[in-house]
Order: structure tokens, then sequence, then C-alpha cells
């Protein structure tokens, strides 16, 4: 604990400091939130590298879900920024179908990883939409848009995508999960549930072999606490092999390594002060 913590503080963002200090030195969740506000332009969408890969100052929609998961990690989802998220998604919901893209193409004049290149930003994607909504329904400081037609839109494309999803994608599946957890008409989310657990179940779909490499997904990236929705497949001895696996991975430095290429030395230290965080959540618990 006292190498990751002289990591974090070594080489993390303002963010993930605030962010150790909430969850392991009695910091406070409004210093996580009043950083976590530098990173929101005036259109209320999030950009400025808030996703490190994504380095460009525009709003970009998976900053904005990145925004809402650390809200919902510190258990306070500010009115003043949800107002602008809820802003931000009324003018980028494509229209009719619903739904928001997963990137605009201007990310593509500014650094960025090369998988976040983007050819076209006028298709709804189910990845950062699930959990968007999904958050957005989970926290209850701002529900008056939950009967707008941009938000109605974009239930419906959720609803109507779900099964169309590629249910090997980690990212796919996440956001799946986030979003029937969340959302308030269960008479339609239990049998969705009941597919999306076939689906979760498949072999190969969770990776778990604790030394599998490359950029694959794991027993703790789908299950990192015990009440994560897919712990309930997974039996005690495996989360054990996972833990164990865990451990050995830290680094000399203190912090935990990233599995896909760094853009550069800078966009790799913020991804370990994050995920170091994240690591070190799931060992606690």
């Amino acid at each position: 604990m006292n190498r990751a913590r002289t990591f974090v503080y070594s080489n993390a963002r303002l963010l993930d400091r605030k962010r150790y200090e909430y969850h392991f030195e009695g910091g406070s969740a409004e210093a996580v939130v009043t950083i976590l506000r530098t990173y929101q332009n005036p259109d209320g969408g999030f950009g400025n590298a808030l996703e490190p890969d994504i380095r460009t100052a525009i709003s970009q929609p998976i900053p904005t879900e990145m925004a809402l998961l650390i809200m919902d990690e510190v258990d306070a989802f500010n009115l003043d920024i949800l107002e602008g998220i809820v802003t931000f998604l009324k003018g980028i919901t494509i229209p009719i179908t619903g739904g928001v893209p997963r990137a605009f193409c201007s990310l593509n004049a500014d650094p960025h990883a090369p998988w976040w290149t983007t050819e076209e930003d006028h298709i709804g994607s189910m990845n950062p939409t699930g959990s968007i909504l999904g958050l957005l329904y989970k926290q209850s400081v701002l529900t008056s848009f939950y009967k707008e037609p941009w938000f109605e839109q974009s239930v419906q494309f959720v609803w109507d995508n779900m099964t169309k999803i590629d249910t090997k994608d980690y990212h796919d599946l996440i956001q799946c999960i986030t979003f029937l957890e969340n959302t308030p008409d269960r008479d339609r989310a239990v049998p969705m549930l009941r597919w999306l657990d076939e689906q979760l179940q498949q072999h190969g779909t969770i990776e778990l072999d604790p030394e599998a490499g490359g950029y694959v997904h794991k027993v703790l990236d789908f299950a990192p606490r015990s009440s994560s929705y897919c712990r309930k497949w997974i039996s005690p001895e495996i989360v054990t092999q996972h833990l164990t696996a865990l451990v050995n991975e830290q680094r000399e430095d203190g912090g935990w390594p990233i599995r896909w290429p760094a853009l550069s030395p800078g966009n790799e230290a913020e991804w370990r002060g994050s995920i170091t965080v994240d690591r070190m959540l799931t060992l606690r618990e």
C-alpha cells in the first residue's frame, strides 16, 4: 500500500490523487468533484483528456460518461455538473433513432490513440449510450428530463440495439449491465438480464486465466467488487487466483501497468495513476 501511495503522489493526475484521498485517507467527495469540474466545457460536456487516450479539449461522449462514473464512484452527483451534461446530451443525441455516437470526428485533429480515430459520427452507439443512461437513472438529483424526447428516444435506442451488440466485447457488455441494473422498467429488464447472463457465461467472454496477456478483460475487470453483477458466477477460488495475480502485477515503482500501447509517457503516467487507484480499491475489498 505504501509503494502504491508513493506512486500515486509521484505520477497521478490531481483528479486521481483526490480519488485516492477520498477512498484511503479521509478525503472529501467534494474535492474530487471540484477537480472533475475543471474537465467540463461550457457546452456541458467533458473533454480535456479526462479520458487520457482522447487528448482533445472538445467535449466527447466517452469522457462525459467517465464524469458520470467518477461522480457515481464517490456518491456525489453534482446538480450543476449534471445540468450541463444533460444540456450537452440533448444537443448531441441522434435525431429520430436516439443514442449518442461513440466519438466525434473532431477528436481526429488532436493527439489520440489510434482506436479512437473516427470516420463518422452521425450514428448512435451502445457504447457509451447504455452506461450514460444507466447512470442518469441511478442518480436522483435531477430527474426532470426523463420524459424529454431526446432521453426517451435514447432509451428506446438501447432497448432496440441491445441484442445486436458484440457479445464478446467487454465494453458493450458493461454498457448493457449498467443500463439494465438501473432502468426502472423492470418488466423489460428481467428477461433481458436472463439473455445477458447467457452471453456473459459463454466460454471466453470473461477471461478466467489470471495470467492471460494482451488486451483481455479478466475476472476483476468484470467484477472488481463483491457487489459487481458478474461476481455471482465466479467462485471464491477463481477470485483469489486473480487477486494473487493482481498483486504480482504491481511494478517496482508501486503502480500497476496498462495492457495497451501508451500514446506518450505522460499518457501512460495518467492511465497508470488512475488504474492504480482502481487496483487498490479492488485489493482492499
